[in-house]
């Protein structure tokens, strides 16, 4: 295995448990990546704040891939950042609207918004979306640069949602369905491939140099970016079909047994 410079890891059904708790041995694992000159990254759909507070004192070490690759810092300055038209904005928005119980979050970088009166809804979606604001109305320009319109269902994304929004990639957007529950809309060349390949080209850092998991279908195009690729034991098929490896489940910190078994063995 060629010496790994970067290690990119989603964060919900990857990095974290299904309670949603880091492994109690990533501090003395991300020392070691420390003393080795290797960049650790978490890239998720989260907005930024809901990635960060997971990483406490060593936030301003490593780098971030938020909003599906919308949004990518590293060391605390700002590598890349995507905004939605308004337009693109107030018709999905629409289109949300008429969709039996779905729900429509504009994930932005000062905070998110969200028009929903359901408080079963609202106490689920901050659990991800930290910084949180309601608006009377969506279709309305917010004061702030808008990455992503997040869009929840409770039963299915992949049945409920996607079938009508998809209707979005034919306005140079992309609708990538990134959980059971959740679907993505960003503007077309947004996603956490084109983040890392930016990441790498500033740091230069090769595709063979990088280490990547993830579980989901927003991580393929971040796999496709890796030479090492990892999906999840509980992945979904089609990652488990882009990905050259597979990792224990995210409940065993597959993550964090791969990595130690690269540490171990160098």
């Amino acid at each position: 295995m060629k010496d790994i410079k970067l290690i990119v890891t989603d964060m919900d059904g990857t990095f974290l448990n299904s309670k949603y708790e880091v492994s109690p041995d990533f501090p003395k694992v991300y020392e070691e990546l420390k003393k080795r000159d290797i960049l650790f990254v978490p890239a998720s759909g989260r907005q930024m704040s809901g990635i960060t507070k997971y990483f406490g004192e060593i936030q301003n070490e490593i780098g971030f891939i938020a909003e599906n690759g919308g949004y990518v810092v590293y060391k605390n300055e700002e590598i890349f950042a995507d905004k939605l038209s308004q337009n693109s904005i107030a018709n999905i928005v629409r289109a949300v609207r008429a969709i039996p119980d779905a729900r429509a979050v504009l994930s932005a970088k000062e905070s998110s918004y969200y028009e929903s009166t359901d408080k079963t809804f609202v106490d689920y979606f901050s659990k991800y979306y930290i910084q949180n604001k309601k608006r009377e109305d969506l279709t309305q320009e917010v004061d702030d640069s808008v990455f992503k319109i997040a869009v929840y269902h409770p039963i299915s994304s992949e049945e409920f949602l996607y079938p009508v929004l998809k209707k979005f990639e034919d306005e140079d957007l992309v609708v990538v369905v990134s959980g059971k529950n959740w679907l993505d809309i960003m503007n077309k060349h947004t996603n956490k491939g084109n983040a890392i390949e930016k990441l790498q080209k500033s740091l230069n850092i090769l595709p063979e140099q990088t280490m990547a998991f993830g579980d989901y279908l927003n991580d393929i195009e971040m796999l496709k970016n890796a030479h090492y690729s990892y999906a999840m034991e509980n992945a979904h098929p089609s990652v488990k079909e882009v990905a050259k490896f597979e990792a224990c489940s995210n409940d065993r910190f597959g993550v964090l047994e791969t990595i130690k078994t690269y540490l171990n063995g160098i």
